[in-house]
C-alpha cells in the first residue's frame, strides 16, 4: 500500500468510533494490513451465517445490515455510511455472521482480517486495551440510546432515523439544500421500531410541512434542521 493511500486509510480509521482511543501509531499498524475492496449496488459484503473473518470500514457509499426471517421477511437492522465499521466482532473471534450486509449503492471499503488484527493486539497489547475502552463507551452509548428510544414517540424515532441517514449522506460529501434518502418506508419503519403505517403517516406530516417530498420510491429531505423539531 503506497504512502499516500496508507495516510488516507489512517485518516479514515481515525474517524471510526471504535478506534477513537487509538494512537496514530496504532492506526498506522492497522492501516498496514488493511485491504481495499469495492462492491456493486445490491452486492453482499457478507451473508448471515458466513464465517466471521474480516471487519470492514466503509470509505464511500452506503450499506445496510439485514436479517431474513424464516417466513421470508427481510428486516433492516442498521444502515452504514462513510467512517462506519461493521463486522467488528471478527477482530476478536471467529463466529458466524449474525446478519447480512449489502451495498445500497456502489461502495468502497477497507477490510482487516481478524487474524491480522489479533496478531497486532498480541504484539501491541495497548491496542487491545484501547479497543476495549472504546467499545465499552459505544456499548454505554447504545444502552442510553435504547433507553431513550423506549420513551420516544413514533414521530420522534422516525425523525431521529431520518436525521441519522441525512448526516451519513452529508458525511459522504452529498451536501446541498436537498438530501436524497435511499431507504424505503419499510426500512425507516424497521430502523425506528415502528409499523410501516405509522411511519407513513408521519412522513405525510413532514411532507405537508415542506420538510420532505416523496414520489416513486424517492424521499428527499429539503430541510434537515427541521427534523430536530420533531425529536423529544
Amino acid at each position: 500500500m503506497g504512502t499516500t493511500r496508507s495516510a488516507d486509510v489512517v485518516e479514515l480509521l481515525g474517524r471510526v468510533p471504535a478506534f477513537s482511543t487509538l494512537e496514530r501509531s496504532d492506526l498506522e499498524r492497522i492501516a498496514s494490513v488493511a485491504v481495499p475492496r469495492s462492491f456493486d449496488a445490491g452486492q453482499a459484503v457478507f451473508r448471515e451465517g458466513d464465517a466471521s473473518d474480516t471487519c470492514y470500514v466503509l470509505r464511500e457509499g452506503r450499506a445496510r445490515a439485514i436479517s431474513t426471517h424464516a417466513d421470508g421477511r427481510t428486516i433492516t437492522l442498521a444502515t452504514f455510511g462513510p467512517g462506519d465499521i461493521f463486522g467488528e466482532l471478527a477482530m476478536f473471534e471467529d463466529e458466524r455472521r449474525s446478519a447480512t450486509v449489502e451495498a445500497i449503492e456502489a461502495i468502497s471499503v477497507v477490510g482487516v482480517l481478524g487474524g491480522d488484527m489479533r496478531r497486532l493486539m498480541g504484539e501491541h497489547p495497548e491496542i487491545a486495551t484501547r479497543l476495549v475502552i472504546a467499545l465499552g463507551r459505544r456499548l454505554r452509548e447504545m444502552n442510553v440510546r435504547l433507553s431513550r428510544q423506549s420513551f420516544q414517540t413514533v414521530q420522534s424515532r422516525v425523525a431521529v432515523v431520518l436525521s441519522d441517514i441525512v448526516k451519513q449522506q452529508i458525511a459522504a460529501g452529498l451536501e446541498g439544500s436537498d438530501v436524497l434518502v435511499t431507504a424505503t418506508q419499510a426500512d425507516l419503519a424497521q430502523l425506528a421500531g415502528s409499523s410501516r403505517e405509522s411511519t407513513s403517516r408521519f412522513l405525510a406530516v413532514l411532507e405537508r410541512a415542506g420538510v420532505i417530498s416523496q414520489g416513486r420510491g424517492r424521499l428527499v429531505v429539503h430541510n434537515p434542521g427541521a427534523l430536530e423539531q420533531y425529536v423529544f
